[in-house]
């Protein structure tokens, strides 16, 4: 049975989206089944993975509004092993229709409750909010990957979103689990980034994954052309931080690479 994997974090620009794709992809290449889910309306996942917002008829907002089955929206994409569920910006609106359903923190768990057995690894690429949407994916999870990029403000919001956390557990899904703190746009020759893991460690210990994802023009560029890390620059360094991390979630969930 796959495991369902949400990386969240309300705050913008902390390497959300370039984890979902590039960890999706990592672990394709490492023949696992993937699914990625892009449940944010920004679509960037979605685009970051070779397909164009324009052109998606259905995805995320038909699945989380029951109006397809997930095997309808289903697409493959260009990376082994790896499918997609695009989003589009009309994802956008599913907040406020959500308002008045009934267990409508629901929707997205009983949208792929049937879609576990197809996969090894369900990857949900969440907005930077703790909306409606997030709260879906994380009802959905069995557990979460949470980026903190190594900066000066990583820590701010970190108390919301855990609190966010422990009610979800409390309330909606008592087995969501932390996946793992995941240390992004790591810079090694700037000592506030080397203060940013110091401290992330002292708080989280056993909690924040070994592997850190360092800054990387290659990086940068692939979302660009549409492809992740992999395709886009196997012998790069964010690809080796990738495919360590990826190793790191098979070895913590005891999968054979």
């Amino acid at each position: 049975m796959g495991k369902i994997i949400a990386i969240a974090n309300q705050k913008g620009g902390v390497g959300k989206t370039t984890t979902t794709v590039n960890l999706a992809a990592s672990l394709g290449v490492l023949e696992k089944k993937v699914l990625l889910i892009d449940a944010d309306p920004q679509a960037n996942a979605t685009s970051g993975l070779g397909v164009n917002v324009d052109e998606v008829d259905l995805g995320t907002y038909q699945l989380i509004e029951h109006s397809s089955s997930a095997k309808d929206i289903i697409i493959s994409t260009d990376s082994p092993n790896l499918d997609l569920i695009p989003a589009h910006i009309d994802l956008v609106a599913i907040e406020i229709e959500m308002v008045d359903k009934d267990r409508r923190e629901y929707k997205m768990k009983e949208a792929i409750s049937d879609l576990r057995d197809s996969y090894d690894y369900i990857l949900i690429d969440c907005a930077p909010s703790l909306g409606l949407l997030t709260l879906n994916a994380l009802t959905a999870a069995d557990s979460v990957i949470i980026p903190i990029q190594c900066e000066y403000f990583a820590l701010e919001g970190l108390g919301k979103l855990l609190n966010t956390i422990k009610s979800i557990q409390k309330i909606h899904n008592p087995d969501l689990d932390i996946e793992g703190m995941l240390l992004t746009m790591y810079d090694s020759r700037l000592r506030l980034s080397n203060q940013v893991v110091e401290e992330v460690r002292k708080h989280f210990s056993d909690m924040v994954f070994d592997t850190i994802i360092q800054r990387n023009v290659r990086l940068s560029e692939a979302p660009s052309y549409g492809e992740s890390i992999i395709k886009y620059d196997a012998s790069s360094k964010g690809a080796a931080n990738y495919l360590n991390l990826a190793n790191e979630v098979l070895t913590k969930n005891k999968a054979v690479v």
